[in-house]
Parts: structure tokens; C-alpha cells; sequence
């Protein structure tokens, strides 16, 4: 019986500690996207579903490589038609941040007026999603 009081014990000490940390699975989740032909339609859904879900969560899209290129003014998924500056919209009224890497619009030569307004930008998309994952406690999230 003394074990037992010691160990409801320490959970509470420990449960305590995490959510003084501000330890909560539902804060925060980053989608990864580095191939809007593979990846960018099942992204927009799945961020969604999750704020259905979940309607407080914070979610950042951290986009790079190929990944950006759903941002970009007038582009369509290439199968469905589907036009993804509309969801990108709507998703970005409910809080949902997109980002688009820096580098990859060096690399690729792309400009920012290239891009929806609803779209921000990060110096290094790989270093963001890092940064979230371990400062910020972001879960990740590769659609």
C-alpha cells in the first residue's frame, strides 16, 4: 500500500511537470510538404479533418523543394482540377499558417510575387520544421 501512494505520487508530480510545460499532443502539429503533386491536395485535407477534430490545434505547413509549388498563384492539383489557393484560404481563416522556404525559391529562381498572399515565408524550411519539432514541441506530420 506505502508503494502504491508513491507511485500515485509521483505521477501527479509528473503530470504536473509536463502540463506546466505545456506538454498537449493537441497544440501543435507541423505538415510537411516537399511535393504538391504527391502530397498537396491529402495535405489540405488532413489539416481539415484535424481542425474538425481538434479545432484549437496550432498547425504550421512548412513547404520546400517541389512542395511550394501548390502556393503558387492559379495553381490546380493535377488530376481533380481542383484549384488549391480556395482551401489554402479558408484553411488560413481558421489559423492555419503556410510557409514557404527561402532557399528553395533561391534555388529555383522563384519569386514571391509568384505566390497566394496567403502564403509567409521562412528562411530554411528544413530548419522550421526542425525548430517546431523540438523547441516549440510541434508534432510532425509528412502527408
Amino acid at each position: 500500500m506505502h508503494v502504491t501512494n508513491w507511485l500515485r505520487n509521483a505521477c501527479l508530480v509528473l503530470f504536473v511537470a509536463l502540463a506546466s510545460l505545456g506538454v498537449h499532443a493537441e497544440d501543435g502539429a507541423v505538415y510537411h510538404v516537399n511535393d504538391s503533386a504527391a502530397q498537396a491536395l491529402s495535405a489540405l485535407r488532413n489539416v481539415r479533418n484535424h481542425l474538425d477534430v481538434a479545432p484549437t490545434t496550432k498547425i504550421v505547413v512548412v513547404t520546400h523543394a517541389q512542395g511550394v509549388d501548390f502556393l503558387m498563384e492559379g495553381a490546380r492539383d493535377e488530376k481533380s482540377k481542383t484549384e488549391f489557393a480556395p482551401l489554402v484560404s479558408a484553411l488560413k481563416a481558421r489559423g492555419v499558417k503556410f510557409e514557404i522556404c527561402e532557399i528553395t525559391l533561391k534555388n529555383r529562381n522563384l519569386k514571391k510575387e509568384q505566390f497566394i498572399q496567403e502564403a509567409d515565408y521562412t528562411p530554411s524550411g528544413v530548419v522550421r520544421i526542425a525548430t517546431l519539432q523540438s523547441r516549440e514541441r510541434y508534432g510532425y506530420v509528412k502527408p
